[in-house]
């Protein structure tokens, strides 16, 4: 296969699947009330094909880089799109809830084999040198994704279907596998390491639970005490297998790679990052329509922004990069990140809308870069027989924080609007600009993480410079 030609269509293949898996996560919210409608049903009963979708996440994601490694990564990554097509005709004609949440966890299934697959790819093929250029490519959807998804999803149902919704993966997901069997590289592992099926079932079950509880937190519909005693079993569960992986040869997830510093403070920073910055869409469109009045589209009109700022940075991401090192970029763009943040706390219904694109720019920007930077830091003193591990633990921490980005949003949402009737528009922007404030504090703490990088840190990646040594290797397992 002509090298040339898998660097062309590479980063392609796998910036279109995260793509469908993104815009998908999100797009279905925004159809809920239509599906209900339509299958007969209320809306609140369809929260399983929400959480339905997460769960299929939390389950896949752990023996995706276990799959790769035995069947390589081009049979996985086609099966796993060939899965996520299928299930979303399966959703497309749901005629009840149960068949729609039971197609929403294949989906799942099928989108938890995607990226962490498609990184691990990206990461075989491209040397250290040019890996900031491939991944900054393939991280723009991860971040409009989510930002178009109730846009799309709200005009869509507006004027066609919500089965429409579904069925436009279709055509992508088939081109898509083309693709794939023609250009994706054919990846296996180094060794041939059995299946760690205890330590699947821990690790799974346990983030399956915290996921679940995180997605309805704040629902109130589970007791206090129910909730309680399911966050103590799942943290038993993660526990448990933590325990259980330092006692085998090959664990699921060899937890030792957080041992490379360079990959610990990615994965770590990363995790608080999202913790203020997984609030946002939450927050903004109950911003944009509670505190300033505007309608739904406009709303999402003003979500526009924020991506196409995103998409322009990866053209001067690896200048930056090169420039100043990751240490200096990270700590400085968290800072300016809680700085917009904390700027989404001043608006309100008299700022002019043209100060509102210029803050939602700059966020898009800033999150964007933030991003590009901190998952190809992960891989910066990463040898390449522990790229499927790492590309594996890291999409697992990665899922979790974005269910803990949101829960974060909603119960300190919760916390400020307490019992502020949503129609005095007033005391609503009020609750709300506290809870920016909040978000944007708790997302300058992890800046206090990347502060602990060393200069020359990354520079395999943004300066294509090897180490002549690894500082802090990887323990190897007994």
């Amino acid at each position: 296969m002509d090298s040339s030609a898998v660097k062309t269509y590479l980063p392609w293949l796998v910036a279109t699947a995260l793509f469908m898996e993104q815009l998908d996560a999100t797009v279905v919210n925004t159809a809920i009330p239509s599906i209900a409608a339509s299958l007969g049903v209320t809306p609140l009963s369809l929260k399983s094909v929400v959480t339905s979708y997460i769960l299929g996440l939390a389950v896949g994601i752990p023996v995706s880089g276990w799959m790769a490694d035995r069947f390589g990564t081009r049979r996985v990554f086609l099966t796993a799109i060939g899965i996520f097509t299928c299930a979303s005709v399966l959703c497309g004609l749901s005629v009840n809830a149960e068949m729609m949440t039971a197609a929403r966890l294949l989906q799942g299934l099928g989108g938890a084999m995607m990226m962490p697959v498609g990184r691990l790819a990206i990461v075989r093929t491209f040397p250290k040198s040019e890996l900031l250029g491939a991944m900054n490519f393939v991280i723009i959807p991860a971040l409009i994704g989510p930002l178009l998804g109730p846009t799309v999803g709200g005009l869509m149902v507006h004027w066609t279907s919500w089965r429409a919704i579904f069925f436009i993966n279709v055509p992508f997901g088939l081109i898509a596998m083309y693709l794939v069997w023609r250009h994706m590289p054919d990846y296996h592992g180094d060794e041939r390491r059995p299946l760690d099926v205890l330590g699947l079932i821990l690790f799974s079950t346990g983030t399956a639970i915290l996921s679940w509880l995180l997605e309805i937190f704040g629902e109130h519909t589970l007791s206090g005490a129910t909730m309680a005693l399911l966050l103590v079993v799942s943290i038993a569960l993660l526990g448990t297998y933590a325990l259980h992986a330092s006692r085998i040869k090959f664990p699921l997830l060899r937890l030792t790679l957080l041992k490379v510093r360079t990959f610990r403070i990615s994965v770590v920073g990363g995790f608080v990052t999202r913790l203020g910055v997984g609030g946002l869409p939450f927050l903004l469109p109950l911003l944009y329509q509670l505190g300033l009045g505007l309608p739904a589209w406009q709303s999402g009109l003003l979500m526009m922004p924020s991506a196409a700022a995103a998409m322009g940075m990866k053209l001067i991401a690896p200048k930056v990069l090169a420039r100043f090192g990751y240490r200096q970029v990270l700590v400085a763009n968290t800072l300016c990140i809680g700085i917009t943040i904390a700027l989404f706390g001043q608006v309100g219904p008299s700022t002019p809308l043209a100060a509102i694109v210029c803050i939602s720019l700059m966020q898009g920007f800033f999150n964007s870069l933030q991003f590009s930077s901190m998952n190809t830091l992960a891989y910066a003193d990463i040898e390449t027989r522990d790229s499927s591990m790492a590309s594996t633990i890291a999409s697992s921490f990665q899922q979790l924080s974005m269910s803990f980005g949101l829960a974060a949003g909603s119960l300190v949402t919760a916390w400020f609007l307490g019992r502020v009737p949503q129609t005095n528009q007033v005391l609503v922007t009020g609750a709300l600009h506290h809870a920016f404030d909040f978000l944007a504090a708790l997302t300058v703490v992890s800046a206090i993480i990347f502060w602990r990088l060393r200069r020359e840190d990354g520079d395999s990646i943004s300066r294509g410079r090897e180490k002549a040594t690894q500082a802090e290797p990887v323990a190897q397992q007994a």
